[in-house]
């Protein structure tokens, strides 16, 4: 090829835009990737991070053999010390001045040490979901809730396990081939199981480069143009004008055709098209990024394909674009039809001449998971209608190679700590001193594959939805992040979003007993890091059930086989975890139920 045509062709597969981000992820709590993510990181085990993407998946090696069938307490515990006023006061400033601070009293440090080494060892493998290790800690948690009394339900699997049917699928053999010549998966081209229906192999003779592949009413790149059972090549990002304002908003300020995937798909979906083909430079970074994304599986609910919503997509290299885009002719028209939308807002449409093949079919296999639920019948008969859930997520990452992700802080330390609070309401009820409510204690699975045991828990709920009072999430609790020297704080997120009583509640309790500070940073609707979305308080929101988060932030060894117990401050977490107690009881015990705002009702 002529220099002059080498140059215009870099012109075109490089130029950028935007710098998207092609994957977004809307309901996971967790921070975005740190672009030091590498192969060598992710090969050696060393770094594991989990961002805001569309695509998470699993380290599930097989489907588990045995089921979660019986409640056993196969593990020999020391007994604990009992706390005491003193010993508490002496940690941390609680004082004993109610029948509700006596027995938040007994949610101590001691016991929250013994589960949590427990559920953080070794012999739990990570948790990771569907594995053994998660069954073994869904049995490890039953048997505590059998041995403080709290009564199983005749609706679950053994009186506890509500089973969440799930599927583990992963890439059988994904191939592309063009012009005879094919082109390696992660390495040339990448493509995510989560948004794709498996297909086998289909060929073309014609691809069509449509722009940037938006339908809009301001602009489509769809218009008077027939794509159905075709495949289209795109750009990322959306046209903008010599002055970078943008055709869709009129404005600098870039529409969600780009920041947001689903929207290209869905409209390709819409329109029939076969397959969308990004055009994406910057390959290598991203396979480097999405590493363990893209080779090994991904868990989703059974119930819950996605990828019937979306165009089947894949995502190449600029050497797979010169290949498809073949002749200099061709590529001529592109930059002119590229051009002539920048400068005019009006779609421009060329069609290839090329030889294409592509395979992307699934590996799928059936996981056996359940969340854990303990009931606690409430003292009132009439209040007792009403369920105060307190939630946490039991699942974390297993093993990557032979390093075991323990999961101590994620989140070991919110499984302890409901196991804690759970003992407490148990005690209050054999002393009569309530709750007048009925509480729901429950461990939840899946977490980490994208809020999973509380999307299909509401989609299924033991009780019916609309009895759910409240829900007081608990989620990484056991670690200070860098920014409070002082550990004695904790984020709260999400309590005023729906009810203005249940954030009141929580202020007062903790005003009352606890004397946290109860950090909003994290709450404000513009943070960036959109916690709100991220854990599983969210299903339960996003269904008009007002719900709290509480969450320590991150640290160095968030989502490494680092996180483990040696490195957690258990007597802060009793503190936190005795604001949630105390929170819960005194909802629990009102004469009347809080209630969603009049101006958040849907």
């Amino acid at each position: 090829m002529p220099k002059g045509s080498a140059q215009q062709m870099d012109t075109l597969i490089t130029e950028r835009v935007v710098f998207d981000t092609v994957i977004t992820y809307t309901v996971t709590k967790r921070i975005m990737y740190d672009t030091t993510f590498i192969k060598t990181e992710y090969a050696t085990g060393q770094t594991v991070t989990k961002t805001d993407v569309e695509e998470p998946v699993t380290d599930i090696k097989e489907t588990p053999a045995e089921a979660v069938d019986t409640v056993v307490s196969d593990i020999t515990e020391a007994p604990s010390e009992e706390p005491t006023p003193e010993k508490i006061k002496a940690t941390y400033d609680f004082p004993i001045v109610d029948e509700a601070s006596e027995l938040a009293a007994t949610i101590d440090a001691a016991d929250l040490r013994k589960y949590l080494t427990e559920l953080a060892s070794d012999e739990y493998e990570g948790r990771e979901t569907g594995s053994r290790g998660l069954q073994k800690a869904a049995r490890y948690i039953a048997a505590r809730y059998q041995e403080f009394g709290i009564g199983g339900l005749e609706k679950l699997d053994n009186g506890f396990f509500q089973p969440v049917p799930m599927l583990s699928e992963q890439w059988d053999n994904p191939q592309l081939v063009v012009g005879g010549k094919e082109f390696k998966f992660a390495k040339d081209w990448y493509a995510f199981t989560r948004s794709q229906l498996s297909r086998r192999t289909f060929e073309r003779d014609e691809v069509v480069y449509l722009g940037w592949g938006i339908d809009d009413e301001d602009y489509s790149d769809y218009d008077k143009v027939d794509v159905k059972n075709k495949v289209i090549l795109i750009y990322t990002g959306e046209p903008l004008d010599k002055d970078s304002i943008s055709y869709i908003t009129g404005t600098k300020k870039l529409s969600k055709w780009s920041t947001d995937w689903k929207k290209k798909l869905r409209a390709a979906k819409k329109k029939g098209v076969k397959c969308v083909i990004f055009i994406e430079p910057n390959t290598a970074f991203y396979i480097n990024r999405y590493a363990r994304y893209l080779t090994e599986p991904n868990i989703k609910l059974a119930d819950n394909d996605r990828g019937r919503l979306y165009a089947n997509a894949m995502y190449v290299s600029r050497d797979v674009a010169k290949e498809i885009i073949g002749s200099e002719k061709s590529l001529a028209k592109i930059i002119k039809a590229r051009e002539g939308t920048r400068k005019t807002g009006k779609a421009k449409s060329v069609r290839l001449k090329t030889n294409l093949s592509i395979t992307l079919t699934e590996e799928k296999k059936e996981l056996q998971t359940s969340n854990v639920i303990g009931f606690i019948e409430g003292s009132d008969p009439k209040l007792k209608k009403e369920i105060v859930v307190i939630s946490a997520h039991y699942d974390h990452l297993g093993k990557r190679g032979d390093n075991i992700f323990n999961g101590a802080d994620d989140n070991g330390s919110g499984s302890a700590t409901l196991i804690e609070i759970a003992e407490a309401f148990a005690q209050a009820k054999k002393d009569g001193k309530g709750p007048r409510r009925s509480i729901v204690v429950m461990h939840l699975t899946g977490e980490e594959k994208g809020l999973l045991g509380s999307a299909y828990y509401v989609d299924n709920p033991v009780f019916e939805i609309d009895r759910h009072m409240v829900n007081l999430n608990v989620d990484m609790i056991g670690r200070p992040d860098k920014d409070h020297p002082d550990p004695n704080y904790i984020y709260v997120i999400g309590a005023d979003r729906l009810s203005t009583e249940l954030h009141e509640a929580n202020e007062a309790a903790n005003k009352k007993y606890t004397n946290i500070n109860l950090d909003y940073t994290y709450n404000a609707e513009d943070d960036p890091n959109q916690f709100y979305y991220r854990s599983d308080h969210y299903n339960f929101a996003k269904n008009g059930i007002p719900a709290a988060f509480y969450f320590s932030g991150v640290h160095d060894d968030y989502h490494r086989p680092t996180d483990t117990y040696e490195k957690i401050d258990f007597e802060r977490m009793a503190q936190i975890g005795r604001l949630v107690f105390l929170t819960a009881y005194d909802l629990a015990n009102r004469d009347k139920s809080i209630e969603v705002d009049e101006d958040k009702r849907k």
